[in-house]
């Protein structure tokens, strides 16, 4: 091969890579979540990835904490909450944007134990008092985290609040409260169905009859200030198919 003829093929490829279009860059989206939905959630962001090449931060806490935090201007992309109270607020300050706020899923309330807590009716006959001993019921904050709230409206439907309330352990969150019954460091407590399963430490003993609290629904909203096309394509992964099987497979109601 002449030089004349390698020169003009180096010229031909650089050509050819010139007009090559690069693949997008990747993109962030940041999730704020209520910490009931981790085990299912880190999973789907985990496919996500997979999918797209971009990238998922989540952060978990409570959805007091979290509506909070955005309404104060935390630079979240898509909120999911443990119940509507919190989404709601956030939507009064016209953070959400218009027509990208879907209930999501549906969770039921449960009784978990450590070690060998026999399995208990609960109902107002139950002598929950007398199954904690001198323990602690674990809990998340019963006056401002959904978890808690839940949990507390329970208990003072069944008439069994008054008779526990000075054992009640608060948690920050509902994971924090499931932590607690994990280590052993309280012999009973309130959490999601969904957060009973994700702990193999822990056994539901109970579930609470329906119509003993607000029913449980985890709405999801692509917040005002959302700019990615990743941020989108998240929001609408929540809702696909693969989401779904994952979100039931951990015990969650599909609502959507």
């Amino acid at each position: 091969m002449t030089a004349a003829v390698r020169l003009r093929r180096i010229a031909l490829a650089l050509t050819l890579c010139a007009g090559t279009a690069l693949p997008a860059a990747a993109e962030e989206v940041v999730v704020f979540a209520a910490a009931s939905m981790k085990t299912a959630l880190d999973r789907i962001a985990a496919d996500f990835t997979a999918a797209t090449g971009h990238r998922v931060t989540i952060s978990y806490a409570g959805s007091n904490v979290l509506a909070k935090q955005i309404i104060e201007g935390g630079p979240a992309d898509i909120f999911i909450s443990a119940n509507v109270r919190w989404m709601d607020e956030v939507g009064k300050q016209g953070l959400i944007a218009e027509g990208m706020r879907a209930d999501l899923l549906g969770n039921r309330l449960v009784l978990i134990g450590h070690g060998d807590a026999p399995d208990v009716q609960i109902g107002p006959d139950l002598d929950l008092a007398g199954l904690l001993g001198d323990g602690k019921l674990a809990m998340a904050l019963v006056d401002a985290v959904p978890a808690g709230q839940y949990g507390k409206a329970a208990l003072t439907a069944l008439g069994l609040w008054d008779g526990v309330a000075a054992q009640v352990a608060q948690a920050d969150n509902v994971r924090a409260a499931l932590a607690l019954v994990a280590a052993g460091e309280a012999p009973l407590g309130i959490v999601y169905a969904t957060d009973a399963a994700a702990d193999s430490h822990v056994r539901i003993i109970g579930t609470f009859p329906e119509g003993s609290y607000p029913a449980i629904i985890y709405p999801a909203a692509l917040l005002a200030g959302a700019q990615d096309a990743a941020d989108k394509a998240f929001y609408e992964a929540l809702s696909s198919d693969a989401a779904d099987a994952t979100f039931a497979a951990e015990g969650f109601a599909i609502l959507n």
